[in-house]
Formats: C-alpha cells, sequence, structure tokens
C-alpha cells in the first residue's frame, strides 16, 4: 500500500486516558503506524505507550500540539526522551531542530499558521505553500504534516498544491472522517494520513461502532482504493481434482507472477525430456510417484514434493494405478520439454 495510515490515540487534539487498551486493540487489528500526543498523559505513561508500539514492530508518532515556542522545545526534548520515531506537527522549526539533531527521528512539522486547540490551519493556499516549501528545504525536516481539513477553502485544492510544491512526503492529519476524504488526500499525493477521533467516537464507519470495526473499516477502505483486495478465494483440492478424469494433462488451477499452479492426474509411465529454461516441482497429493532420473530413481509418497532442475533429464512414472500430482513451474513450461510427442499439451485447460 502506498498510503501510511497512521492510527493516534487521541481525542480532540489529547491523548485519551486508555490509551493502552486502545493501543492493544490497533495492534491486534494489524495496524502499523501508531501515534499519541504531547498532552493529555504523563511522559511516563507515553514512553510506555512508545515501547509497546516499538516492540510490537510497528512505528510511533508523537505529535505536537503547543503552540509556544518553548513549549514546542519541551515537546522535541520529550520526543527524543521518550524516543519516538516521528515526531509530527509544530511550526517552529528552527527551535527544535537543534533539539532533535543526532536523534533519528524523522521530523514533520506543520507549514502554514496553527492556531487553537483542536489546532486550525489558518491562511491561503499561497501562504502555506510558501510556508512548506521553506520548511521542506531545511535540513533536519523530513516532511510535512499538513492539518488540511482543519483548514477553510478549497481542501482539496491545498493538499494538491502542497505535495505538488516539496519533494518530501506530506501526511495530512485533521478530521479525516470518511473514506472520501482518504480518496482525496490519495489523490492529491499525499504519503500518509492520521486517523484519531473518527475511529475512536465511532464515525468512519456506520455500521459497528467498536474501535476495531472501526479501523478494519479504515483499512478495508484504503485496501480498495489501493486495489490490493484478493479476488481468490480458497482451492479445495479433491473437488479441483474431481473435475476431470484424463491422465498427463495438466490444468492450471492458480497463477503466482509469471509461475502456475498445475494439477494432474498421472498413470503409466510417461516420456524422457528435460526443459532448457525452467525448474518443477511435483508434490504428491494422492498415490506414489516415481521420478526417474539417468543415474537413480526417488519415489515420492503423498506429502512430499520433489524438485526437478531445469536441463535434467528425467521420466516421471506412476506407480499406484492413479497418481493426483501438483505442479509449480513457470507459465512457459511445455509438459514434454525438449520433446513433442502424443504428450504434448501446447495450450493447458483451466480447470475451473
Amino acid at each position: 500500500m502506498a498510503l501510511d495510515f497512521i492510527f493516534m490515540l487521541t481525542r480532540n487534539d489529547r491523548t485519551v486516558k486508555d490509551a493502552m487498551v486502545h493501543l492493544q486493540t490497533a495492534l491486534a487489528a494489524g495496524v502499523h503506524h501508531i501515534g499519541f500526543k504531547d498532552i493529555g498523559l504523563p511522559v511516563e505513561d507515553l514512553k510506555e505507550l512508545n515501547q509497546t508500539i516499538q516492540a510490537a514492530g510497528a512505528t510511533s508518532y508523537l505529535e505536537v500540539v503547543s503552540l509556544g515556542v518553548e513549549s514546542e522545545v519541551v515537546s522535541a526534548k520529550s520526543a527524543v526522551e521518550i524516543g519516538v520515531d516521528f515526531l509530527l506537527g509544530g511550526t517552529h522549526v528552527e527551535a527544535v531542530l537543534p533539539t532533535l539533531a543526532g536523534s533519528g527521528i524523522q521530523y514533520y512539522p506543520f507549514p502554514g499558521r496553527v492556531v487553537g486547540h483542536p489546532s486550525v490551519l489558518e491562511g491561503t493556499v499561497e501562504d502555506i505553500v510558501i510556508s512548506a516549501k521553506y520548511m521542506a528545504n531545511l535540513e533536519g525536516v523530513h516532511g510535512l504534516d499538513l492539518l488540511a481539513y482543519r483548514a477553510k477553502g478549497d481542501v482539496e485544492a491545498l493538499m494538491a498544491a502542497v505535495c505538488s510544491a516539496v519533494d518530501k512526503p506530506v501526511i495530512i492529519a485533521g478530521s479525516i472522517e470518511t473514506p472520501e476524504r482518504i480518496q482525496a488526500l490519495q489523490d492529491a499525493g499525499a504519503a500518509g494520513f492520521t486517523i484519531g477521533t473518527a475511529a475512536l467516537d465511532g464515525k468512519f464507519f456506520a455500521g459497528d461502532q467498536d474501535l476495531g470495526s472501526q479501523l478494519s473499516a479504515i483499512q478495508v477502505a484504503l485496501a480498495k482504493m489501493e486495489n490490493c483486495i484478493s479476488p481468490y478465494g480458497k482451492v479445495n483440492l479433491e473437488q479441483e481434482f474431481s473435475k476431470f478424469t484424463d491422465h498427463w494433462s495438466p490444468k492450471v488451477a492458480g497463477r503466482i507472477n509469471n509461475m502456475q499452479v498445475k494439477i494432474a492426474k498421472f498413470s503409466g509411465s510417461f516420456t524422457w525430456h528435460y526443459h532448457d529454461d525452467e525448474d518443477e516441482l511435483f508434490l504428491v497429493n494422492k498415490g506414489l510417484l516415481l521420478m526417474k532420473f539417468r543415474d537413480r530413481e526417488e519415489v515420492i509418497e503423498k506429502g512430499e514434493f520433489i524438485i526437478v532442475p531445469r536441463g535434467v533429464e528425467h521420466c516421471p512414472v506412476a506407480l499406484t494405478d492413479e497418481c493426483e500430482i501438483i505442479l509449480l513451474e513457470p507459465a512457459t513450461t511445455l509438459n514434454t520439454g525438449n520433446v513433442e510427442n502424443d504428450f504434448t499439451i501446447s495450450e493447458l485447460e483451466n480447470v475451473s
């Protein structure tokens, strides 16, 4: 997925008291980016949140709500002390950068003029773009945190203008409450987005309002936008093998990149052959298979497989009346390899 979904353990720009409970729900839901604000809980509690996030293999974010220079520097020092991966927000970049120097923290400040709690973005699109360009050009600034949906005017135009004006990633924050808003920020070229209150208060998904359902709905919406919903269901091998009776005629049951998953029924002996360019895997699903090589013979039982490398001459033989085989090989593989005879099948059928 191209977009990073950052779940914020926050409501109305404050870390919630029961953040640890919600964090466990988020981790169980497979959320990989999780953040919190610099106010709402003591630093020691934020440290524990951060340690839990990182111990689970997720990425941690601290977003600054402080508006004054001194308080923002204090928040940056807290970010270093807590050990987060990303520091989001804040506008006093020159004052914060010395604090973050050498910490390894990725810094994404707010472009534009940010006021109030909850934070609001003020100024024209042109003014915010100027601010964004200035910040993005500073060494130590790794990206931007744009409060797009906390701004007045044409939000989509604002997002597109900022994303196209800078060559660093832009995260969109603030009041992202619908799939349509996620789609809009994706279309604008954003790298990620934050959602907190909308998920905690059950506003994103109109169905079940519990947090797990809300997080799932957000991830489903994102997966659909990224065309990352799998069209494939499970395959029952017994059912697939029951659909044909012919022998030595592989059927295509699935595809993996440039590989094909084939199933076939063997009876008796095949022909000696080899493949110039393709390796083959034979997995026995039923029966007993003998693989003849020029230097030896291998018996492959149910639940076992054998790999035949390219260029190696071989001859499969069914040792039982019928043998069910699963083959994994490139789509270019001709079943008889370097030989053309009555066994050769140039165009394979799909099993379903």
